[in-house]
């Protein structure tokens, strides 16, 4: 970390009333580091595209645009690395992963202010089928960038087919067509492809974006998602070979 973005997160721990000193650690990295321990250990059995990977990947580049957007780090980077806890995916209701989330909150020496400001992120920066309002923090914006930037370009190819197959969802099938209008429920339960899943959500990420370097790193992972499915109907319709 650059001098500059070491003083930032020391101001940001500060302003949270986290940046105070015990046995020679200051409590905001401690509870950074509780996190990540914590998260590893609660995805160390998912391998859909919703694991420990993914969180290093959106923490990391949550806390670069916060640094380049004025978003506070800290706060930025405990949402980025809790995000995915309560996830209704992962757990056996949206109820039940509140309830985890809030149980290890409870352990961790957080102002009130703070604990509430990250659990709100956490509630409020899912797709959810394109059902939800528009986030208003600066942190909260930066979060769903980073998360929605990882369901991008190749990686974001990766996940989909992977979380589609631990799904036993079809690749694609022709005569179902994509969704257009769909309720939370639908959007988690009702029957869709993994290329369609690109119509219904993906594809639409690019202009859901919040922050301009969130904007910039979209378009380019958005055009590789494009020529990618473009290239996958060819071949499944066998219409690529006609250009041999």
């Amino acid at each position: 970390m650059s001098e500059h973005a070491s003083e930032r997160t020391t101001a940001s721990l500060q302003e949270s009333g986290v940046n105070h000193q015990t046995d020679g650690m200051r409590v905001g990295e401690g509870i950074l580091q509780a996190a990540r321990a914590f998260v590893q250990a609660d995805l160390a059995a998912h391998a859909d595209g919703h694991d420990w990977p993914h969180i290093e990947r959106v923490t990391a580049l949550g806390v670069e645009i916060a640094h380049r957007m004025g978003a506070d780090p800290f706060i930025v980077e405990l949402a980025a690395l809790l995000h995915d806890v309560p996830d209704e995916k992962l757990n056996a209701s949206l109820e039940a992963g509140m309830a985890k989330l809030h149980a290890w909150l409870d352990t961790q020496p957080l102002e009130a202010s703070t604990r509430d400001t990250v659990v709100n992120i956490i509630s409020t920066i899912s797709y959810a089928g394109g059902q939800r309002p528009e986030v208003s923090s600066l942190e909260a914006q930066v979060v769903q960038d980073a998360d929605r930037l990882d369901a991008l370009g190749a990686i974001g190819i990766a996940r989909a087919f992977s979380f589609g197959g631990s799904r036993g969802r079809q690749m694609y099938d022709p005569t179902l067509r994509p969704r257009e209008q769909m309720t939370r429920e639908e959007y988690r339960n009702g029957r869709s492809t993994t290329i369609n899943h690109f119509y219904e959500k993906l594809f639409k990420l690019k202009d859901l974006m919040n922050t301009s370097y969130g904007k910039e790193l979209a378009e380019e992972r958005h055009a590789y998602m494009v020529q990618f499915v473009e290239q996958f109907k060819r071949e499944w319709e066998g219409t690529d070979k006609d250009n041999i």
